[in-house]
C-alpha cells in the first residue's frame, strides 16, 4: 500500500506529513526510522501523522513521532506546518488541532506564515517535567560532572533552559546527550543553550530527546522565552534566532498563553510505501 506524503519544514526543523488511512495501524517505530533515514528515506526531524477530527470542536488531530520512533506529545514548528496544509485543504485560515498534548489554535498569516497558540507554560514538577526536586524558578543539578543552573517548563512536552555566555561555545553535544540520562527527567527533556543578546533578542541551540541537536525548535524557543521572561531577562516578544532560522514568541506572564510564529515551507511531495 502506497500513500502520499509532503515534505515540510519551519525554520529548517523538518517534518514528513501524512495523512493517516483509516483502520491502518499507525507506524511502527522501524518504519518511522527508515523513513527518517536522510540517505535511504525521506529524513526528518519528526513525522506528524495527521488523523479525523475526535470533536466537532477540531479540524484534525494529529500525533508527532520522534526519528528514532518514539512517539511525544507536542511540537510547536510542526503543529505550524500542519495548520498550514491543514488550513489549505479545508480552506481556512484559521484551524484548530489536536494532539495528545491537548488543542492548538492556528492563525495562517499569509505567504507560508503561522502563528499557533501553544497555551498556558506549566512549571509545576512532574515525572514528564522535574521529577523528585521542589519547584523552583531555578534547578541546579550535577549533569556530566559540571553542576549545571537551568529553568524548566512544559508546553505539552518538557524543556531544560540553559543560560549561556555563548551559543557558538554551548556543550550542546555533551549537556544535551546526559540529560537524557538525569534521573530528575525519567521521559528524556529538550535541552535549550540561550544566549540573551537583548530584552526583546536571544540565541538558541536545542538538544531534542529522539532526535539530538535540530535547526530549530518551536516549544524550544517558545521555553527559551518564558525561562528568560520569568527570569526577568526579557521582554513579552522575542525573537529567538536558530540555526535554522528565526522564531518570534510572545508571552504577557503568568496565566497566559505562549503565542508561536514564524515561516513555513513546503519542500516536496511524494508517495511511499507503509
Amino acid at each position: 500500500m502506497k500513500i502520499d506524503f509532503i515534505k515540510m519544514h519551519g525554520a529548517g526543523n523538518d517534518f514528513m506529513v501524512v495523512d493517516w488511512p483509516k483502520a491502518v495501524p499507525l507506524p511502527d517505530a522501524e518504519l518511522i526510522r527508515g523513513w527518517a533515514d536522510r540517505r535511504l528515506g525521506v529524513g526528518f526531524d519528526q513525522l506528524l501523522v495527521l488523523l479525523p477530527p475526535s470533536t466537532a470542536d477540531v479540524d484534525r488531530d494529529y500525533r508527532i513521532f520522534n526519528a528514532d520512533g518514539g512517539e511525544v506529545e507536542q511540537c510547536g514548528n510542526g503543529a505550524r506546518c500542519l495548520a498550514r496544509h491543514v488550513g489549505a485543504a479545508v480552506n481556512k485560515d484559521a484551524v484548530r488541532l489536536s494532539s495528545p498534548a491537548g488543542v492548538v489554535a492556528a492563525r495562517l498569516l499569509g505567504n507560508g506564515e503561522v502563528t499557533i497558540d501553544l497555551g498556558v507554560p506549566r512549571f509545576e514538577p512532574s515525572p514528564s517535567l522535574v521529577n523528585g526536586i521542589a519547584q523552583a524558578e531555578r534547578y541546579r543539578l550535577t549533569v556530566a560532572g559540571r553542576d549545571v543552573e537551568f529553568g524548566a517548563v512544559s508546553l505539552g512536552n518538557p524543556h531544560a533552559v540553559i543560560a549561556v555566555d555563548s551559543v557558538v561555545a554551548a556543550p550542546v553535544g555533551i549537556l544535551g546527550p546526559a540529560f537524557q540520562h538525569e534521573p530528575a527527567f525519567p521521559q528524556g527533556v529538550n535541552v535549550g543553550f540561550m544566549e540573551v543578546v537583548s530584552q526583546s533578542r536571544v540565541r538558541l541551540r536545542v538538544f531534542e530527546r529522539g532526535v539530538g541537536e535540530t535547526p530549530a525548535c518551536g516549544t524550544g524557543a517558545a521555553a527559551a522565552a518564558v525561562v528568560g521572561r520569568s527570569w526577568g531577562l526579557l521582554a513579552a516578544r522575542v525573537g529567538v534566532e536558530l540555526p535554522g532560522g528565526t522564531l518570534g514568541v510572545e508571552w504577557q506572564g503568568d496565566g497566559a498563553p505562549v503565542w508561536l510564529s514564524g515561516m513555513t515551507t513546503i519542500v516536496f511531495e511524494g508517495r511511499i510505501s507503509i
